[in-house]
């Protein structure tokens, strides 16, 4: 298992960072690591599913990611998979009075060989985290 997370903080209404971010075809605009995402079915609240194709360390791979949760203002997760990874995508989100504290933790688990792959890869995903949150920083200021 592998997790990365970040906190980011927005002088942005809670509100509308929660709708920006719980959009996951926004990922387009501000996760560098997505090539593209489109949503297959739903409403945007839990049980909706979206294809992800994400470059990661040369490869690009495709994931099914499936909403678990849905809060307005507090919760958005979802679950993607395949053959070779289950990947946990939690964003919390705080109104902090003057703007909006986002907690974001990604979670990988791997499976069979890619497993193997892990230790070789943290900087990598050091790399993917920082970028992420850079990405996130500047979609979120726009808003």
């Amino acid at each position: 298992m592998t997790t990365i997370e970040r906190v980011i903080v927005v002088d942005r209404p809670v509100q509308a960072v929660f709708a920006y971010l719980s959009d996951f075809e926004n990922t387009n605009e501000w996760d560098p690591g997505t090539v593209k995402t489109t949503k297959i079915d739903g409403n945007g609240g839990v049980g909706t599913r979206y294809h992800n194709t994400s470059s990661f360390a040369g490869r690009e791979s495709d994931l099914e990611y499936t909403v678990e949760a849905f809060e307005p203002g507090r919760l958005f997760q979802l679950r993607g998979e395949n053959k070779s990874l289950v990947s946990h995508d939690i964003m919390r989100f705080r109104d902090t009075g003057g703007g909006t504290e986002v907690t974001y933790r990604a979670i990988f688990h791997f499976r069979g060989l890619a497993r193997l792959a892990v230790p070789l890869l943290k900087g990598q995903f050091k790399k993917l985290g920082d970028n992420a949150e850079q990405g996130m920083r500047k979609a979120l200021f726009k808003l």
